[in-house]
């Protein structure tokens, strides 16, 4: 199975952020860390052992293009490895925790100010299906997760796209040579 988002943007910070949100909070409350966790992660070593805990997965270096954003499923050939596309990034290694049913792909500016009642009314607004953010419903458990990024063929035309293949495995999973700081810049032409 394979989802597809178009024109996902990334609110101007070269950062996308993939995870279950109701696991980062319990994550943020855990380790009683701060209502700015973009303002942890950069000032101790929380964001490294939130990636190594498999509570999120971070996408360093995205240039500012409208991306298509796809979920594929481990049945599914991945949209990026086909011919008609052009892959620029595949990294695996990366593992993903689900509590609550549901992945995310967010963006940094989503961490500054990280309180329940945000976190709350972010989930809302993913839950309506109108405003085509990138969220799907998955089972829950641990996930091993490639990332691709390239261009794939859209309207007659090569569009920036990530794709993101999770396959669901027995847990926990330890994330395995993943370099956290990676940058993802995709080469638009």
């Amino acid at each position: 199975m394979q989802y597809e988002f178009p024109e996902v943007l990334n609110d101007l910070i070269d950062y996308f952020l993939l995870g279950d949100l109701r696991r980062l909070q319990r994550f943020k409350d855990e380790q009683r860390l701060g209502d700015d966790l973009a303002a942890e992660f950069i000032s101790n070593d929380s964001g490294d052992r939130a990636v190594l805990e498999g509570v999120l997965i971070p996408l360093a270096g995205v240039e500012n293009h409208p991306y298509t954003v796809l979920f594929t499923l481990d049945d599914t050939e991945p949209e990026l490895l086909k011919p008609s596309s052009r892959l620029q990034h595949r990294r695996d290694g990366y593992v993903l925790q689900v509590e609550s049913g549901r992945v995310h792909l967010f963006t940094w500016r989503i961490l500054q100010d990280f309180t329940p009642v945000e976190v709350e009314d972010l989930l809302q607004r993913y839950a309506d299906p109108a405003q085509g953010r990138p969220t799907i419903e998955v089972a829950n458990g641990w996930y091993e997760v490639r990332v691709l990024a390239g261009e794939i063929e859209r309207e007659g035309s090569l569009q920036p796209a990530f794709e993101f293949v999770l396959s669901l495995r027995e847990g926990p999973l330890q994330v395995q040579g993943v370099d956290i700081n990676y940058r993802f810049a995709v080469q638009w032409e």
